[in-house]
């Protein structure tokens, strides 16, 4: 088996046994690429350890950040390890390897007050379009949905959302989850039902769709979210993935209950969810900063 082949039938496995989705097969063929790039001609067989630990500082005096490299060596560890399960290598050569560390970074947030400016709805396009933006932008800070999520869903989540104020999900390996949907979020949604006709095909089954009546990408949610912000005059950049992370941080500055944000995030380990307290304390700092004498600066 070539090595290119090797890593296409591996790639086969993880989406066919594992439910990964397109977009993290996608991130480990480019890891698995970096490693073929780095192997040059060598066999699968003859890469070691020595070899690999080379790459990876290669890699990392090119400006590849530690997090990144961990998530590579933990592509190669995989495909090595299937590799050895059937017999193509003797030893797996990452076994032991870490990437070097790199400084935790927080996840950027929008403040209260900027989430309820990002909010406000526009009327200075197509009305269908700025109602299903509305929709959009308001469930994505009302229940936390990763991106995929979102524009996974179809239109029958509209039942559970007006009946029980909830929306179900697949989240990361298919797993499912249940999320509260807040009342403004359930009155966006109302609003873009009435009118999503105007831009829906007919026999389209996606909740949200672009204009040419099909699911819309993911891609045009982040534009049009950038777009938002901008028209709102928010000087940084908003990306979906802040909307989750503004969720998660108010929603924990407001109850205090780590336990309760895991379980609407979808995480699956109270590490993953605990640097949104991380952010919390950051608030609190901010609001003593402002408020305490001592602690105004003259």
């Amino acid at each position: 088996m070539t090595p290119a082949a090797a890593v296409d039938a591996y790639l086969a496995g993880l989406s066919d046994q594992r439910r990964l989705s397109a977009h993290t097969i996608s991130n480990y063929r480019r890891d698995l690429g970096k490693l073929l790039a780095a192997a040059g001609d060598l066999p699968l067989d003859r890469i070691d350890a020595l070899r690999v630990r080379r790459s990876v500082a290669e890699l990392h005096g090119g400006g590849l950040s530690g997090r990144s490299l961990a998530r590579l060596l933990s592509a190669w560890r995989g495909f090595f390890a299937w590799l050895g399960e059937r017999g193509e290598i003797r030893a797996n050569p990452c076994t032991g390897l870490r990437a070097p560390k790199s400084p935790k970074r927080l996840p950027k947030a929008l403040s209260v007050d900027e989430a309820a400016r990002l909010l406000e709805p526009v009327a200075d396009g197509d009305p269908a379009v700025d109602a299903r933006d509305t929709a959009i932008f308001e469930l994505f800070y009302s229940s936390g949905l990763r991106l995929a999520e979102l524009v996974g869903l179809d239109v029958d989540a509209l039942d559970g959302i007006f009946a029980d104020g909830e929306v179900r999900v697949l989240g990361k390996r298919a797993k499912p989850r249940l999320v509260p949907v807040g009342r403004q979020a359930r009155a966006a949604l109302a609003a873009w039902a009435a009118v999503r006709g105007e831009l829906a095909a007919p026999d389209e089954p996606a909740l949200f769709v672009g204009r040419r009546g099909r699911r819309i990408s993911p891609r045009v949610v982040e534009l049009q979210l950038a777009q938002r912000a901008g028209r709102t005059g928010l000087a940084q950049h908003v990306h979906p993935h802040m909307l989750r992370h503004s969720f998660a941080s108010h929603v924990l500055q407001s109850s205090g209950d780590l336990r309760a944000v895991q379980e609407m995030l979808g995480h699956a380990s109270i590490a993953s969810t605990q640097v949104y307290t991380h952010l919390d304390f950051q608030h609190l700092a901010r609001v003593y900063d402002a408020a305490h004498p001592r602690a105004k600066q003259k």
